[in-house]
């Protein structure tokens, strides 16, 4: 069992999700993009005070121990523009981010990093940034249409741009406990269930640079995991290709003696993934988790369905809430 210090608590903030929402009521561990902008002196709200809502994912990350704080950054979102008015709106500090990650290769998780390292930078005095990478991140991708055409991906950046923007890369496919061992990067997900098969019809660019092989099942996502003191573990799950309930199912067994607490993130259960709502239902049903934050990709139906199963320990991701663990 990986090394994993439980913290006394844990801040996210979401700093970027596909969905803004304002106006829906909250459990109280959940406090509303509004409700935090009017905590910091916004009295006239207006479409020049509130985040962006934007295809893609970027959460901040606080956790406490005592009078040790940490904080770091899990993806980055679509582009830099996004990523900084929400910085800006939400009043985030970016000088206090220590580490990076980034959960997979795709640009709506990974367009704003140079901007968010450059931003930190501004705020730490140019420390270095550790930013935890997979190796296999870097290539570049297309989806493949029932017409057999391609529709190339945008690459992320690459590690010599990385630190050029002052990123310390760490890139490898071996799971880090970090920062004062408050943070858990995850190695490669282990593909259990039979019915969680990947992005169907994603495919790389083969290594001659002349055509494209099929590449399904997004080997290069990892999660990330807090152990939260008397809750357990909160599971972040940037996109869920891997299939939600095989993230979940890896998670409780590299930690074995914490509860699985919560899961935030995209569950990718649009396009073709539509087809598993269903069955990814019933997996998540046997692992006892107690809260639900789905968002990003997760997709209306799946939300739904999701809300119909498990009732108020549902609580959709919105940009600008944070939610308190």
């Amino acid at each position: 069992m990986a090394a994993l210090a439980p913290v006394d608590r844990l801040e996210v903030l979401i700093l970027v999700d596909n969905v803004t929402d304002n106006l829906s009521s909250a459990p109280s561990f959940v406090e509303p993009e509004l409700g935090r902008l009017w905590r910091r002196g916004l009295r006239l709200w207006s479409g020049n005070s509130i985040s962006y809502a934007a295809h893609g994912l970027s959460c901040l990350l606080t956790a406490y121990r005592g009078e040790r704080v940490h904080t770091m950054l899990f993806d980055t979102g679509p582009d830099e523009a996004v990523f900084q008015r929400n910085v800006e709106r939400l009043g985030v500090e970016m000088g206090k981010v220590e580490a990076m990650m980034l959960s997979h290769g795709h640009w709506d998780h990974g367009g704003g990093m140079l901007r968010a390292l450059d931003l930190i930078a501004l705020g730490n005095g140019g420390r270095d940034v550790p930013t935890y990478m997979h190796p296999g991140m870097f290539g570049s991708r297309a989806l493949k249409f029932p017409d057999g055409t391609m529709r190339a991906f945008a690459d992320i950046a690459n590690v010599h741009e990385l630190t050029q923007h002052g990123a310390k890369v760490v890139n490898t496919t071996e799971p880090q406990t970090i920062l004062e061992d408050m943070f858990h990067v995850s190695g490669e997900i282990p593909r259990v269930t039979p019915y969680e098969r990947g992005m169907p019809g994603q495919h790389r660019q083969s290594e001659d640079g002349q055509g494209w092989k099929p590449d399904p099942l997004v080997l290069d996502e990892r999660f990330l995991a807090v152990n939260v003191k008397d809750k357990g573990l909160v599971v972040f799950t940037a996109c869920s290709h891997a299939g939600v309930v095989n993230v979940m199912t890896h998670a409780r067994s590299t930690f074995s003696a914490a509860p699985l607490h919560a899961v935030l993130g995209g569950f990718h259960l649009v396009g073709p993934n539509e087809a598993i709502i269903s069955d990814t239902v019933e997996g998540l049903r046997g692992l006892g988790i107690k809260t639900f934050i789905p968002g990003h990709c997760t997709g209306w139906r799946a939300v739904n369905a999701l809300a119909q199963a498990f009732g108020d320990a549902v609580v959709p991701c919105s940009v600008g809430k944070q939610f308190n663990f």
